[in-house]
């Protein structure tokens, strides 16, 4: 049984945790996709490459949601190559657009945050249930599991498989489900003010990152005191 708390009182059985920027982190893809480019022809500066990822990223976020299942992934990550050759004024076709989007997708290499995967082990030790909660497509279980976090966790929900993204406290529904848990022995933690927001609307206390503290935040390990609002 976990000995963690709310600052009420109220014991904590259950944890929610956001992906990106809480779990994993992008290494920087502007080198990649300039090789990339290089590759193909079509060379263009750092610059220029990072605005093109601005606009390809933003683009993702309006429209993640379609990548549900397979097909809708496939399409929704030509779109984005799309908007990302249309910043850079590439012409098509390359000739090997397919090439192109395998290459893109190498480029966008995600690493665990330093700490989490040891922290999420003495959660779970500890008695705590786990579920990563997130505005992703139906692609993040197969991220996180080769990167050695899915086995510390009981559950996977993205906006894309729950169908609303945070701060929409309807993907929590499905979260709270696996977890086992009612809302008010949960906490979700998030570094975005659409988790704050999210959580405080479902009903869950909430959790500034970083993950790796979260054992002595919690007083799994040591006597600190747990920083839930």
């Amino acid at each position: 049984m976990s000995a963690a708390a709310h600052l009420d009182g109220r014991p904590i059985a259950g944890l929610t945790i956001d992906a990106m920027g809480c779990l994993v982190v992008l290494r920087d893809p502007t080198p990649a996709l300039g090789r990339l480019l290089v590759a193909h022809g079509v060379p263009r500066p750092a610059g220029a490459v990072g605005r093109a990822l601005r606009r390809e990223i933003a683009y993702y976020r309006a429209h993640h949601l379609d990548g549900r299942d397979a097909a809708g992934l496939r399409d929704l990550r030509e779109r984005c190559v799309t908007e990302l050759l249309d910043e850079l004024a590439v012409p098509r076709p390359l000739g090997d657009e397919a090439g192109f989007l395998d290459g893109f997708l190498a480029a966008l290499a995600f690493e665990p945050l330093p700490g989490a995967a040891a922290a999420l082990a003495a959660c779970r030790a500890a008695g705590l249930r786990l579920v990563c909660v997130s505005n992703w497509d139906s692609d993040l279980p197969r991220h996180l599991a080769r990167l050695g976090l899915a086995e510390h966790l009981d559950g996977v929900v993205t906006s894309a498989g729950a169908g609303v993204a945070k701060p929409d406290p309807r993907i929590f529904d499905g979260a709270l489900e696996l977890l086992g848990l009612p809302a008010e022995a949960v906490a979700h933690l998030g570094d975005e003010p659409v988790d704050r927001d999210g959580a405080a609307a479902a009903g869950l206390g909430f959790l500034d990152p970083p993950v790796a503290t979260l054992p002595e935040r919690l007083g799994i390990v040591g006597a600190a005191s747990p920083e839930l609002r």
